[in-house]
């Protein structure tokens, strides 16, 4: 199943305080229920200004459509054509 990365555009997200990271947690999770568990969240990192989440979705659309759901800005939905890391560097001859 494809995986998305969003760019969630948050001033201040940087300072949201444990309590509302909790709630937008919360909510995202309440939203993915009454998807039927078509769309997966893996993880998020916030920063200052913004939230760049991972998710596991059949279809950009889905991620779109609990994004509005949940009330949540997605500016942008990003599939992920590859993952790499310090090990593709290797050579696998």
């Amino acid at each position: 199943m494809p995986k998305y990365v969003i760019e969630r555009e948050l001033p201040g997200a940087g300072t949201l305080t444990t309590d509302e990271l909790q709630a937008i947690s919360q909510k995202s999770c309440g939203v993915l229920r009454d998807l039927g568990g078509e769309v997966q969240w893996h993880e998020s990192f916030v920063t200052a200004d913004k939230i760049y989440c991972v998710y596991i979705a059949p279809s950009d659309e889905l991620v779109r459509e609990h994004a509005r759901r949940g009330g949540f800005p997605a500016n942008v939905v990003a599939e992920v054509t590859a993952v790499i890391d310090p090990t593709t560097a290797e050579d696998g001859r």
